[in-house]
């Protein structure tokens, strides 16, 4: 191989590499606020105890699962009923949960992120199982996380017009 074919050969993996090199970072930069909540939730995993803004015990379980594309959370020692609620993107833009609920439906809820990027609010836009629009579902979560072993979880239920709120002060078990 003479000098000028080495130095052209050289020269191309060098491109190909700052073009590699390139792609993952723009990917990386151009992560959606979707994505970025999503990897949020996904440090989650464990045992999280806290407290009912009424004193009651609760925990909080976090468990990534579905190969990394799902995130189920339970709420253990609430009231008669364990309820699990499922958090996975659909696409790069929107992060959703679906709640399963002791009330026995199944609320989804799409999130939208605060732009401190430590609050994200999850919104009811439909659900299965649910007898009337106006009958007894979770309507809201705003999960808000203050550090990595501390987070506060609020839930809004609604049935019939009017609101609840439940709030979890939750940390996570060491």
């Amino acid at each position: 191989m003479t000098k000028t074919k080495a130095l052209r050969a050289v020269s191309l993996l060098f491109l190909a590499a700052t073009l590699a090199a390139t792609s993952v970072m723009s990917q990386t930069i151009a992560q959606t606020d979707a994505q970025k909540a999503f990897a949020a939730i996904k440090t989650m995993p464990g045992t999280w105890d806290g407290k009912t803004q009424d004193g009651r015990a609760v925990e909080v379980t976090f468990k990534v699962v579905s190969g990394g594309s799902a995130v189920m959370s339970e709420i253990l020692g609430h009231g008669s009923e364990d309820m699990i609620s499922m958090f996975h993107l659909d696409g790069p833009n929107k992060l959703l949960m679906t709640h399963y609920c002791g009330a026995g439906n199944q609320p989804r809820m799409q999130a939208s992120v605060a732009p401190d990027g430590k609050t994200f609010t999850f919104t009811y836009f439909d659900a299965t199982n649910l007898a009337t629009p106006d009958a007894g579902h979770m309507q809201r979560m705003v999960l808000t996380v203050l550090d990595e072993n501390h987070h506060i979880e609020e839930w809004t239920f609604a049935d019939h017009g009017k609101e609840m709120k439940e709030t979890f002060d939750l940390r996570r078990k060491m």
